[in-house]
Parts: structure tokens; C-alpha cells; sequence
């Protein structure tokens, strides 16, 4: 048995007590060397940034909505300034004559324990219960526009890029040009213009809102028909809007991933077409595709402002627009928030998705750190 001298037996001794510590620094250490860690962290960064500058953008405005409220009872009531002052300060919850640095406080506050406020137009009413009430109509409508147009996209791009330089090949590639170059709005103020009021083809007075007004909400034919009338118009605009990309996106995915060597091998190996294409062509032509998808969801909950603005669609986007004009802070907060939260998160997403689906990303450490 060996004999342990005193100065080794020190210094297993400190080693001892440091190994606890040695190892805490080695987990953090790791932790933070992986990519996930460090997106998370970034992504939360961002958030803070983008909460902290639409804080004071919109406390920059001009007006408030002390002001503008003074002026709708003026103009209604007949009151006096000095009445109108009195009844329209007791109507919300804040001091906005408080320093902004006491208000911007109170609002991280609130932020820190999931509290987006109270609406000042809807008193008593919390700004997520009225995001919450919205927010499914527009990932409704986003969400079924942006799915048909990804799958149809994929087929169309993917049949365009097999029959290269043929009539359907320059047809398919023509239409999506010409489609993705035109904006969304436009193409909702065409349908209106063009199929509401000239031809009348289209009751866009009937298709506004949601659904209709009476009917009784659940999983019931009526009403799921109901829903779909209320928001074919914001749909076909969203599934207009992004085909043209998937299908230019995928055609080019696909020459490029024709050309590959591993394709080439499996044709020599005697393959069928449909066994190329599944395994080896589409699969890598639409890896891609599957992060833009993610990143496309996420910015398309922001952009369907306009669109539902024009529609009268009862979304996320109309209640922001009602908000800026009738300076509701906390719920324009909210609701930013909200959008900028589902970008970052689609972001993320992205690229934890397609790292998954990659194992060459994988294996060199992408998003997942392995």
C-alpha cells in the first residue's frame, strides 16, 4: 500500500475542495459554449432591445390618450375643456404625467411577472385576454394561407425542375415571378376593387369579421363554414403572397440537388425515378425550404396588419391598428410584444428544426451543440 506524504495528502485535500466549484465552472462553461445556450440568450436580449425601444416609441407619439379621449368628449358632449379633462383623466389606470423613467420601471415590473397591463379603453380588461380573444383568427388565417401555398409550392416547384425548359416549366416559373413581386396589400385592395365592387362577384360587406354575428360558436359544420367564408379573403391573400416563393425556392433546390453526385450514383445503381425523388432529391431540395417556412410564420403574424385592416378581419393586425389611433399603450405593447416574440421564436425554431433535419449541421455542432 502506498504511504501518502503529508504534502500529498494537502493537496488532495484542496483539490477536494475545490473540485465542487471546478465543476460548477465546467457545467456553465459548457453550457454556454453550446449554440442553443447562446440563441436563447440572444433571443432574450432581443426582446428586452425591442421592448425597451417601443417603449419609447410610443410614448413619443403625438397626442395621448388623455388627449385624444378630452377630444371625443368634447366633440360628442359638448363639454367643456375643463370637464372633459377631469372625466377623461379618471379613465385610466396610469399617471402618464409620471417621470418616464417611473413608468418604464413599473412596465419591466409588470413585464417580469408576465403582466402586460390593463387596457386604458377597455378598463378592468387585461391586454392578454384581448390578445388571446384575436390572436387565433390570425394564426387561423396565416397559418392555413401559409400551409396550402408552402405544400402546393413544393409540388409545383418540384414538378417545374424536372420537366426543365418545358411549356409547364416556364408557365409555373412565369407565374411565380410574377406573383412574389407583387405585395400582399395590393393584391387584397385587387380582389376588393376588382371582384367586390366592379364585378360584385365577391359580398366582401357579408365576409367582414370573423365569423357572424349570432351564430353559436363550437365544432359544428355551420359554424367551422362559417369561419372559413369569414376568412377565405385573408387566406387566398396569404397563399397568394408566399407561393410564388416556395415555388421558385424549390425548383432552384432541386437543379441544384439534381446535379448532385449521390444522385448520380443512384441512378447508376439502377434506382426508379419515385425512389430518387423521395430519398435522395426532394429531401435535400426542401431542407431549406422547411426554415424559411418557420421564419416566413413568424413574420407573417406581424405583416397581416394591412391585410385584415382591409378585410375588416377581426386579427391581431386590426386590434394594433384600432390601438395606435386611440393611443392605447399597454395594449400597442402588448401586441408588438407579442409579434416580435413570434419572429425570434420562429427564428429559433428555424434553426433548431433544421439542424434536426440536417445531420451534417448536427454533427458539426449547429443549434443543438452536440
Amino acid at each position: 500500500m502506498a504511504t501518502i506524504t503529508p504534502a500529498q495528502g494537502e493537496l488532495q485535500v484542496r483539490t477536494f475542495q475545490r473540485s465542487p466549484l471546478s465543476r460548477a465552472r465546467g457545467h456553465l462553461g459548457g453550457l454556454w459554449g453550446r449554440p442553443i445556450t447562446q440563441a436563447i440568450v440572444k433571443a432574450l436580449l432581443t426582446i428586452y432591445v425591442t421592448s425597451t425601444i417601443t417603449f419609447g416609441l410610443i410614448r413619443l407619439m403625438p397626442g395621448s390618450p388623455v388627449e385624444i379621449k378630452i377630444d371625443e368628449l368634447m366633440q360628442q358632449s359638448q363639454m367643456s375643456y375643463a370637464d372633459a379633462a377631469a372625466q377623461a383623466s379618471g379613465l385610466f389606470d396610469i399617471n402618464l404625467n409620471a417621470p418616464i423613467h417611473e413608468q418604464y420601471l413599473e412596465y419591466l415590473g409588470n413585464l417580469a411577472h408576465g403582466n402586460l397591463g390593463n387596457s386604458f379603453l377597455s378598463r378592468g380588461t387585461t391586454v392578454m385576454s384581448i390578445i388571446l380573444s384575436v390572436l387565433p383568427w390570425t394564426l387561423f388565417a396565416v397559418g392555413t394561407g401559409l400551409l396550402l401555398s408552402f405544400v402546393l409550392g413544393i409540388a409545383l416547384g418540384l414538378i417545374a425542375a424536372y420537366r426543365r425548359n418545358s411549356l409547364l416549366d416556364h408557365a409555373v416559373s412565369t407565374a411565380g415571378s410574377i406573383i412574389s413581386s407583387i405585395p400582399g396589400y395590393l393584391i387584397a385592395l385587387l380582389i376588393v376593387l376588382i371582384f367586390g365592387i366592379q364585378l360584385r362577384w365577391i359580398p366582401i360587406t357579408q365576409m367582414r369579421g370573423a365569423f357572424t354575428s349570432g351564430i353559436t360558436p363550437g365544432f359544428t359544420p355551420a359554424f367551422v363554414g362559417d369561419v372559413l367564408f369569414h376568412a377565405a379573403l385573408p387566406i387566398t391573400v396569404f397563399f397568394l403572397t408566399h407561393i410564388g416563393l416556395w415555388i421558385l425556392s424549390m425548383r432552384s433546390a432541386t437543379l441544384a440537388a439534381l446535379e448532385e453526385d449521390h444522385v448520380t450514383a443512384a441512378r447508376a445503381r439502377g434506382l426508379t425515378d419515385g425512389r430518387i425523388t423521395t430519398a435522395y432529391v426532394g429531401r435535400n431540395a426542401v431542407l431549406p425550404l422547411v426554415s424559411q417556412f418557420a421564419i416566413a410564420a413568424g413574420a407573417v403574424v406581424g405583416g397581416a396588419v394591412i391585410i385584415e385592416q382591409i378585410f375588416v378581419y377581426q386579427g391581431v393586425g386590426l386590434r394594433l391598428v384600432a390601438s395606435v389611433n386611440q393611443r392605447d399603450y399597454p395594449l400597442m405593447q402588448g401586441i408588438i410584444l407579442m409579434t416580435t416574440v413570434c419572429v425570434i421564436v420562429a427564428n429559433l425554431a428555424a434553426d433548431l428544426l433544421y439542424s434536426r433535419l440536417d445531420p451534417r449541421i448536427g454533427r458539426a455542432g449547429g443549434a443543438t451543440g452536440k
